[in-house]
Parts: C-alpha cells; sequence; structure tokens
C-alpha cells in the first residue's frame, strides 16, 4: 500500500514542531496569562537552545506538506481523498494555520520585551 499523498503527516510535523520551538518564549507567557504560576515555568526556558533545531523542523516539514497539498491534483478515483474538494480545502486551510503558528514562534522572541 502506497502513503497517501494529502499531507497530513508534514502538516503535523511542522505544528508540533512550531509549537516546541515557541515553548521557551511563548509558553511561560501564555501560561502566566491563563493564571498558572510556579517556579517550574522557568525551566520551560532549558529548551531555548533547541529553538533553531525546532524552527528548521517546522519548515521542512512544511516545505513537504506545501508540496504534497498545493501540488497540481493527480488523477484520483472516487472515494479518494484528493477526490474530495472539502478535504483539500481544510488541508490548505489547516497549512495557513501551521505557518502563522510557526511565524509566530519565528518573530516571538523579538516582540518579547514589549510584553514583559
Amino acid at each position: 500500500m502506497s502513503e497517501p499523498s494529502n499531507g497530513r503527516a508534514p502538516l503535523v510535523a511542522g505544528g508540533l514542531a512550531a509549537i516546541l520551538a515557541s515553548t521557551c518564549c511563548l509558553g511561560p507567557l501564555l501560561l502566566i496569562t491563563l493564571g498558572f504560576s510556579g517556579a517550574w515555568i522557568g525551566n520551560l526556558t532549558v529548551l531555548a537552545p533547541y529553538r533553531p533545531l525546532f524552527i528548521g523542523a517546522a519548515l521542512v516539514a512544511l516545505l513537504f506538506a506545501w508540496r504534497r497539498i498545493f501540488r497540481t491534483a493527480q488523477v484520483c478515483t472516487a472515494g479518494e481523498v484528493c477526490a474530495i474538494p472539502q478535504v483539500r480545502r481544510s488541508y490548505k486551510l489547516l497549512f495557513w494555520v501551521v505557518v502563522a503558528l510557526a511565524l509566530v514562534a519565528l518573530g516571538f522572541p523579538y516582540l518579547l520585551p514589549w510584553f514583559y
């Protein structure tokens, strides 16, 4: 059985890597905003040295997702994922949501001094 060409796996990988990339900086601010507090929040800064790796993984995964989602549709038989326009549209929307999340992960450390 061949792998379906819907782009789900690269999107999940890109979203997960973008979340991990923003954990060191955006995570503590989000937790404090939600009312969580404690000294343990400072431990999230341990992930800061790995931030470039997570961002790189997110960008590579998004490149693979873009190739699978936005390339021309192949000839599909009825019932396959690529034959349903609503599914393709939802994958495109999800792709742009993950891209926005990755952009937040990239830009937030530069905007961080304005929030603290």
